[in-house]
């Protein structure tokens, strides 16, 4: 938006400033022009009373007097000629009423605030989102988007925690959702809210025991989702290693919506986000404790804190 502004104020100034100046250096005399002069002419072309536009600005007659005679000097024109109590203008001054009250409206519209407005807004945004994010959160937001911002087109990308900086300072990712240990320093970012992982197995498996103990999860054969390193590594092994326990890692694969179809058929266990469940493939299993829960984030670059579309995407997400 503000480029799309600019252009008309910034060719209205050339045009006042070259063809007004009698041969004299256009951007010389731009560097030498300030808003206030511009308003000064544009009230005592309106006006045509020294005093009136100095009651109507809030300033004295001498300062308006002294704006008079910088403008003078700058424009080689007299601009005004004292006649009774009224200032009668050149020819010159009135050639530039129409330009100069051009350029204070572009200014006016340029120094409005954005008035974000979703139903109006059209444009391409980018996300790039974790396997989790994609179906926690992204069915619901788009949902809404699709209602109340039907000109926004959206592009979700899989969260590469390895190339993040370069991609969002270049402009090629909006906003991240994914968690804290994930991404920079630099960004900004706001916490969702608070997940966490349950027990869950296959919804047909049986198990001797109502409540299994820690040591019993730990033995267990259990599914790792592992996105970003395939390994038979998981996200609460140190959790486990803290109480003593080495879990019994068999099968591990890069994305949660793997895990149903799995566990649905085998007689393994796996930690499962909440936001995930209900799911009629798996059911949750008792437990003695529960791994710590964990924070979903949404974070973007500092450049765009005060963008409207950034700002109401968040919003969404937080109300979600």
């Amino acid at each position: 938006m503000g480029t799309i502004r600019n252009k008309p104020l910034l060719f209205g100034i050339q045009l006042l400033m070259v063809h007004n100046m009698n041969g004299m250096n256009g951007m010389n005399g731009m560097n030498r022009l300030d808003i206030k002069q511009l308003r000064v002419l544009h009230a005592l072309l309106d006006l045509q009373n020294l005093s009136q536009v100095a009651r109507k600005m809030g300033l004295t007659q001498q300062a308006i007097s002294e704006q008079l005679r910088k403008l003078r000097d700058l424009l080689d024109d007299r601009l005004f000629i004292r006649q009774g109590n009224s200032m009668v203008a050149t020819p010159k001054a009135l050639s530039m009423q129409q330009p100069i009250g051009d350029i204070l409206k572009q200014l006016e519209v340029l120094l409005e605030p954005e008035v974000f407005t979703p139903q109006t807004y059209k444009g391409v945004f980018t996300i790039s989102a974790t396997d989790y994010a994609t179906q926690a959160l992204l069915p619901q937001l788009f949902n809404i988007t699709r209602r109340e911002a039907p000109d926004l087109r959206l592009i979700v990308r899989d969260f590469a925690s390895d190339n993040i900086n370069q991609l969002i300072a270049a402009g090629e990712l909006d906003l991240l959702i994914t968690f804290p240990e994930f991404i920079p320093d630099n960004l900004s970012y706001v916490t969702l809210f608070e997940e966490q992982h349950l027990c869950v197995t296959g919804y047909k498996n049986t198990f001797a025991t109502d409540i299994f103990t820690l040591a019993q999860v730990a033995a267990h054969p259990q599914l790792v989702v592992s996105p970003s390193r395939a390994n038979l590594r998981g996200s609460h092994d140190q959790w486990f290693a803290e109480k003593g326990l080495k879990r019994h890692i068999v099968m591990s694969v890069p994305s949660f919506s793997a895990v149903p179809d799995i566990l649905h058929t085998t007689d393994m266990i796996a930690f499962y986000p909440s936001r995930l469940l209900p799911n009629n493939k798996v059911k949750e299993l008792k437990v003695e404790a529960l791994p710590p829960t964990f924070k979903v984030i949404a974070a973007w670059h500092p450049r765009t804190s005060d963008s409207g579309i950034h700002r109401w995407l968040i919003e969404q997400l937080q109300n979600l």
